[in-house]
């Protein structure tokens, strides 16, 4: 198994133009956001009937999905985990309360499209291709890069 910094390293290889690094610290997290929009769309009376916590901003399939996630993150580093953890509860947060303003599932899919054209802008100015067409576990790294390039000290 690959180490953070070995997939970093490998991800950072096709991430080395200032303009395609600049969309993707826009992009990915705005990625990452639209799905966890777009799971917490998916109906979870089954969840909030066997938790029945009344506490929507976790009884969902977001919620659910998020702690498979963490896993993977916390396999990497724990310290990654918790950063990502973070992110995940603020995009649980905020898209609950956009989901209380705006039909969530039609507002995630206009971000997703939107992120992922400029993504694949972003590619097209760097002369390489997405990594995540190289291994689809680059789709994982590519928010802890962020998280890490934008608020970490190195």
């Amino acid at each position: 198994m690959r180490t953070l910094d070995q997939w970093f390293a490998e991800y950072a290889v096709s991430h080395q133009n200032p303009k395609n690094k600049a969309i993707h610290y826009v992009c990915v997290p705005a990625i990452y956001f639209s799905i966890v929009g777009l799971l917490m769309s998916i109906p979870s009376g089954f969840i909030a009937n066997t938790l029945q916590l009344n506490a929507p901003i976790i009884e969902n399939w977001a919620a659910v999905v998020l702690v498979f996630v963490l896993i993977f993150y916390i396999r990497l580093s724990v310290t990654m985990a918790i950063k990502i953890s973070i992110l995940s509860a603020i995009c649980l947060i905020t898209n609950y309360y956009i989901g209380q303003i705006v039909p969530l599932w039609i507002f995630s899919v206009g971000v997703f499209i939107i992120a992922w054209i400029g993504q694949f802008y972003g590619h097209n100015i760097e002369g390489k291709k997405p990594s995540f067409l190289k291994d689809l576990q680059f789709l994982m790294i590519g928010p802890a890069w962020v998280v890490e390039n934008l608020f970490s000290k190195k």
